[in-house]
């Protein structure tokens, strides 16, 4: 598997107190075997700070690769994440219509490939993750990745006019606290999760 993650960021983590980052991000630490643990979007998490490595509790399977990125990320970051309630787009935040486009583009059409029209298999598919609905769009469901960390994920029916199209939102909390790569690292995770079908029981 590509390692998309930095040794900068397993040694930031081994910098922090483990009791520190448990109570900010909801994770646990295992002190004999120097291991955080913690649930990522149904998915268990461990992580050894020590060994520079991510992995998955009993063999489930993980989510994108990039999504270890944004785990990293979640646990060093110092600032806690209070959720505004206000949902935005990638091309809301600041540099965001330079950023997410060409290779930063945000694959949501893998998204409308795998639903097409199927807007209640789309509904299945996001109360299998965990999905909360909210009204917006044609359908659409918030999920909450870590603690105060909620994204929504859009979806529109296709007509002869216009086609299918999916969106993701996120909290604008996010854009206080994370960098713009990092946010496409969660992005990237979220379509490839629906596009792929990840599940774990």
């Amino acid at each position: 598997m590509p390692n998309y993650t930095s040794p900068e960021h397993f040694h930031r983590l081994m910098e922090e107190y483990p009791d520190t980052i448990c109570k900010k991000t909801g994770c646990s630490y295992d002190e004999k075997n120097k291991l955080f643990s913690i649930d990522a979007w149904t998915v268990q998490y461990e992580v050894d700070p020590g060994g520079e490595r991510i992995y998955t509790k009993n063999n489930q399977q993980p989510l994108h690769d990039f999504f270890e990125i944004f785990l990293l990320h979640y646990l060093i970051e110092e600032k806690t994440i209070q959720p505004t309630g206000e949902w935005i787009s990638e091309k809301d935040m600041t540099g965001g219509v330079t950023f997410f486009r060409g290779p930063h583009d945000i694959p949501t059409d893998r998204i409308v490939e795998k639903f097409g029209n199927d807007i209640d298999r789309f509904g299945q598919e996001c109360e299998k993750f965990s999905g909360s609905r909210i009204e917006m769009a044609d359908m659409a469901y918030r999920f909450e990745i870590f603690p105060n960390i909620h994204v929504a994920l859009l979806y529109w029916i296709g007509d002869e006019d216009f086609p299918a199209e999916a969106k993701i939102l996120y909290d604008s909390s996010l854009l206080d606290v994370f960098a713009l790569d990092v946010i496409f690292a969660l992005a990237i995770a979220i379509c490839d999760r629906f596009a792929d079908g990840i599940w774990t029981e």
